[in-house]
């Protein structure tokens, strides 16, 4: 039968007895996990450079260079002074202005540093009741529109901050708008027929009216 092999031990001086001798690792392990360690760092700096500041920094040059406008936040400037943009939805409230949608971002709704939805659930009771609320206070004050609103009326969207509504929620705005500025039904209806945007490349999205640039025409429209 083959011996184990013990480990090596040292004998006591005092009393003769013997006591294991602890066990050092290989200095060759020693140099590969430092080795792996000092990978792992050089990959990581490597990594935060190359991603975090390089990557972002040619993207961005690229963008302000083939896209200046998009990448400057779509901007849109009236008289020396930015007044939206195209892609932030703002809150219109006044009767002689196209409304957009409901919002649930921020504490007065439409606060880009804040977006987000209700996250509210079909079934949620506050839900219902504030889209019973939104569809009572627009048919108050569009009494001469025609049938109910249109669903993107009366429901948020997920960023809260849309700048869009559908052409059925532009018309159905029409005979309070053109009431409030005394201008004809049929000139504020061209108008909408006039920012209309089709679906993007054709097929993605839907039909949509811009707010903001909507209004900016109404406001020149005599």
């Amino acid at each position: 039968m083959r011996t184990p092999t013990l480990p090596p031990t040292s004998r006591s001086a005092t009393n003769g007895t013997s006591t294991p001798v602890p066990e050092t690792a290989p200095a060759g392990k020693r140099e590969t996990t430092l080795s792996h360690l000092g990978t792992a760092a050089l990959y990581t700096i490597v990594s935060v450079v190359l991603l975090g500041i390089v990557y972002p920094v040619v993207m961005t040059g690229i963008a302000m260079l083939l896209f200046p406008h998009q990448a400057g936040g779509s901007l849109i400037v009236e008289n020396g002074k930015v007044v939206g943009s195209e892609i932030i939805g703002q809150l219109f409230t006044r009767p002689d202005d196209f409304q957009g949608r409901p919002s649930a971002a921020g504490k007065n709704g439409y606060d880009p540093t804040a977006t987000g939805g209700t996250n509210l659930g079909p079934t949620s009771k506050k839900l219902i009741d504030a889209t019973r609320a939104t569809i009572a206070a627009l048919e108050k004050a569009n009494p001469d529109a025609d049938g109910p609103p249109p669903m993107d009326l009366v429901t948020s969207s997920g960023s809260g901050i849309d700048p869009d509504i559908s052409p059925e929620g532009a018309y159905w705005q029409v005979p309070r708008v053109a009431k409030a500025r005394h201008l004809s039904a049929d000139t504020v209806r061209a108008l909408v027929t006039a920012h209309i945007t089709g679906r993007t490349f054709g097929f993605l999205g839907e039909p949509r009216v811009n707010v903001l640039a909507l209004n900016r025409a109404l406001a020149t429209t005599r």
